[in-house]
């Protein structure tokens, strides 16, 4: 008997959320889930043992970054990213080019041409070029489970004019990345996730979110709405493209990462999560709690007692105070960063968790207030 890629469990009765099953050829993954970067295959400062023991059920790696350094060579010989890294859940990697394109807006460092990108290394200066065929080849050789195809990130303070050209050539991608897939993917095991573009712009996001699901992928991701708009605006944009998304399969808003961006996608329907958000504002002393947000490194903190959250029960809560971790930010101690990090990384599990359960069990929308209250103060 076949079994499905994605299953719904449960929904929501006053909105859209749902829970669900990804059925990976690496294990199962409770949705919605969020998942950690590991972007050069490594979340910084904790081990896959860390990962397992907070309860993280997927990561996050990096197709530049891991091309670039050590090598799809180097990986494909060390028997792929599991082995790699010693992670033995599924593993997701981005197509790259995200960050080649931010080479190219940002720093003109190449051009788009409807073949691919062609870009400069920011490492070596090494001329290179990234395709469509290139892109999902590397992350298959790399074993990734779930692998994204090759789209256009254009900025997004991109004229429409502009984010229609974008939206075109991402759709002719998308027709390329899905015949590469299906020549390399005989046995069906593995994930190809479409990507939906379009900026700001309810026409281009229709038109790219009709046309990517006519190609047919398992899935499909919104690039490009969480970038620098509010939290009322993204929530309007992912509605125009989840309209028109298949309901039986996943989604997946790349690159929303606060507790308040994700209640709020997953109240529209959206499954799948990654950011940076929680790792990076770690390593800077900035942490989730279920009172809301809290600043470390404020001077309030220097000889306080307490842990960063009482009702956690992570590594850094039961043993160490808030003046101990803040000691250990304000003098760069590693252990400050891998403490906060475990923090962190535990709140988003446990933020993942209760929406699921919430959602199953009828009282999701009381758990959105609380979680818009905590995150959206004026």
């Amino acid at each position: 008997m076949t079994v499905e890629k994605f299953a719904i469990n449960s929904k929501d009765a006053l909105t859209n959320a749902r829970t669900g099953i990804l059925n990976s050829r690496n294990g199962n993954i409770q949705t919605p889930c969020f998942l950690p970067d590991a972007t050069r295959a490594t979340v910084k400062h904790l081990s896959p043992t860390d990962l397992d023991d907070i309860g993280v059920q997927i990561i996050l790696g990096n197709l530049y970054h891991l091309w670039l350094r050590p090598g799809v060579e180097v990986i494909e010989h060390m028997g792929g990213l599991h082995s790699f890294m010693n992670w033995h859940k599924p593993i997701l990697t981005d197509s790259g080019g995200y960050q080649v394109f931010s080479l190219l807006h940002s720093k003109g460092l190449g051009k788009i041409t409807q073949e691919g990108a062609y870009f400069t290394s920011h490492i070596d200066g090494k001329k290179l070029m990234l395709t469509p065929e290139s892109s999902v080849s590397m992350q298959y050789r790399m074993g990734s489970d779930v692998i994204l195809m090759l789209d256009e990130s254009a900025p997004g303070t991109s004229s429409e004019s502009y984010i229609s050209q974008s939206v075109e050539r991402t759709i002719a991608w998308a027709k390329r990345s899905k015949q590469t897939y299906e020549n390399l993917n005989k046995d069906h095991d593995r994930f190809l996730f479409g990507i939906v573009q379009g900026g700001v712009y309810e026409n281009q996001l229709i038109k790219s979110a009709q046309e990517t699901v006519a190609i047919g992928f398992d899935g499909y991701a919104l690039g490009g709405v969480a970038v620098g708009i509010t939290a009322d605006k993204l929530h309007d944009v992912m509605g125009y493209s989840i309209e028109h998304l298949p309901v039986d399969k996943p989604r997946y808003l790349l690159g929303a990462g606060y507790p308040n961006d994700i209640v709020r996608a997953v109240s529209l329907g959206v499954d799948v999560f990654d950011c940076v958000v929680p790792t990076r504002n770690a390593r800077h002393g900035s942490l989730f709690t279920q009172n809301g947000k809290l600043c470390l490194t404020n001077a309030q903190f220097t000889t306080d007692p307490n842990p960063i959250d009482e009702t956690c029960s992570c590594y850094a809560c039961k043993n160490f105070s808030r003046a101990y971790i803040r000691h250990l930010i304000r003098v760069n101690e590693a252990l400050g960063f891998r403490l906060t990090t475990i923090h962190n990384l535990t709140y988003y599990m446990w933020l993942m968790k209760t929406i699921r359960q919430t959602i199953e069990n009828g009282t999701f929308s009381v758990f959105y207030k609380e979680i818009i209250g905590q995150y959206e103060k004026t």
